[in-house]
């Protein structure tokens, strides 16, 4: 008797385990390889890539990023840095090896629309789901407190992640963010989102170096800068095109239509502003009639006007510089940066 009870405890543990399995919740987050196409992009990526995925506006959708280890002893500190609308999670590269070199773990996420990540047929693009989607993220992975890095509409994004989320905030970077003017109010006339698409789908190397050149790199260009030139090319041409660009003309739309300018005093976090004062970035400003266009983007103002309206903001401006001084000058950005982060 004594047997034949094991063997049935042993048989009832075998059945309750195969019941477990055959109900366990598919995991959220899976390992990806770095290269080959996922979600319309090709580009290869830095660090190992995984993809979180996850339920939003009653579908299935997914995350990429990359979660970068430090490379020296653990500071107990994380950073998680947010691409702007024409980059992607590996222009975030070196300042991830930087930051890991410091001892901080680092998290780079592609947002939904964009890069290695979905690309919703239909989509409520606003700043509140991109920061309810990357706080899940950090949630997922068991993240409570971050040190937000936000670059162009990766600042835009962060200011709206900070408002909603002050208390895992420790402190907020400030990448010449768009957003720091509203530019409806300054005069740009209203685009519909289906006269967007066509300007999206018109995107091509030539029309996206020369946007670059003129307000990223103020006038000047380098070899290396073809590499993220090629990356966004990759995926206005690549297998889910016609959907991206409509993404992307639905964000251009919802960054037109979300100023986050009147809540800069709201904000809580520690900010650091670094600034491009050559930056003339402004949303609207190339369809804007002349007098217009003169009111917009001038970033060696906008600069100085944030850190004001912010409570604790320092601002590090960049005379010389544009609208992304970590690639251009990436020895000053970073030894801005970290000379901060360490104070």
């Amino acid at each position: 008797m004594k047997a034949f009870a094991i063997v049935v405890a042993i048989a009832v543990a075998c059945v309750t385990r195969a019941n477990g399995a055959a109900t366990e919740e598919p995991r959220t987050i899976r390992h990806v390889p770095p290269y080959g196409d996922l979600n319309g992009s090709n580009f290869t990526y830095p660090f190992p890539l995984k993809t979180y995925k996850f339920k939003s506006q009653l579908q299935e959708v997914e995350m990429a990023f990359m979660d970068i280890a430090p490379t020296c002893k653990p500071n107990g500190k994380v950073a998680i840095c947010l691409h702007g609308k024409n980059f992607c999670a590996p222009t975030w590269e070196a300042t991830a090896r930087k930051l890991a070199g410091e001892g901080y773990r680092v998290i780079l996420p592609d947002q939904v629309g964009f890069c290695k990540s979905s690309k919703p047929e239909s989509y409520q693009y606003t700043l509140q789901q991109f920061s309810y989607n990357t706080r899940n993220l950090l949630r997922e992975l068991e993240i409570e407190n971050v040190t937000v890095i936000g670059h162009s509409l990766g600042g835009m994004t962060s200011i709206r992640f900070s408002l909603m989320f002050p208390d895992i905030v420790e402190r907020l970077v400030l990448v010449n963010p768009i957003g720091l003017e509203d530019w409806k109010a300054l005069g740009v006339p209203y685009k519909s989102v289906d006269n967007l698409y066509i300007v999206e789908t018109s995107s091509n190397y030539t029309t996206i170096r020369e946007y670059e050149q003129s307000t990223y790199y103020v006038g000047h260009w380098r070899e290396a800068y073809d590499v993220w030139v090629n990356m966004l090319v990759n995926i206005y041409k690549g297998s889910e095109a016609t959907t991206f660009a409509f993404n992307q003309a639905l964000v251009t739309d919802m960054a037109l239509s979300a100023p986050v300018v009147y809540e800069f005093g709201l904000l809580q976090p520690r900010t650091l502003l670094l600034i491009g004062e050559r930056d003339t970035t402004a949303l609207g400003k190339q369809w804007s009639p002349p007098e217009v266009q003169a009111k917009l983007g001038h970033y060696d103002v906008l600069g100085k006007q944030a850190a004001a309206a912010m409570p604790n903001a320092d601002l590090i401006e960049f005379p010389d510089l544009g609208h992304a001084p970590q690639i251009q000058e990436p020895g000053r950005f970073h030894e801005a940066l970290l000379g901060w982060l360490s104070t």
